[in-house]
Formats: structure tokens, sequence, C-alpha cells
């Protein structure tokens, strides 16, 4: 392979897999750049991460929560104020469905 980790070969094989029509120029294109990409990785493995914990997430992730404090609820009559149309104490829209 001369020092390249991928080969024309193995994007073919991918761009079939995912049914994506390539002629040579565009096989050799995107070679290259997954080729670069590989090398990249491979150099990030030399990076020392003994002693480090693997995460999912840079900061502590979590959601904030409040206090669930009821507060006052609009009448039918506020809720509907702005409605184009209504029926009773309902929002009235178009059947969508037979």
């Amino acid at each position: 392979m001369s020092g390249k980790k991928i080969d024309l070969e193995q994007v073919a094989h991918v761009a079939r897999l995912a049914r994506i029509a390539m002629d040579e120029e565009e096989l050799a294109s995107y070679g290259s750049q997954l080729d670069a990409i590989l090398a990249y990785v491979e150099k990030l493995n030399e990076i020392d991460t003994a002693g480090i914990e693997p995460t999912a997430h840079i900061t502590r992730t979590g959601t904030p929560m409040r206090e669930d404090v009821p507060g006052r609820s609009f009448t039918p009559d506020e809720s509907l104020a702005n409605a184009p149309e209504r029926q009773e104490s309902f929002f009235q829209v178009p059947q969508v469905i037979e």
C-alpha cells in the first residue's frame, strides 16, 4: 500500500456499500481524504491517555431542575381568544382525515 492506510479498492467497496456511484477521479480524491483522516487518527493514538477516565462529555451533564410551582391557568375563553375558529370550548380545525 506504500504508506497509505486505504487503497482505491477499499474506497470503491465502501462506495458500493453506500450505493454511491463514483468515477476513478472521485475514488482517488475520496481515497486521499480518507487516508489523511486515518493518518490523523493514528497520530491521536500516540497520545498517552493513561490515567484519564473515559467521558461522554467534557462537562458534567444533567438537567437543571427548578421547583415545580403551580401557577395561574388560563380559562377556556382566554385560551381561545385568538383562535380563528372555535366550537364551544375547543379549537376548531379543518378535518384532515376522512
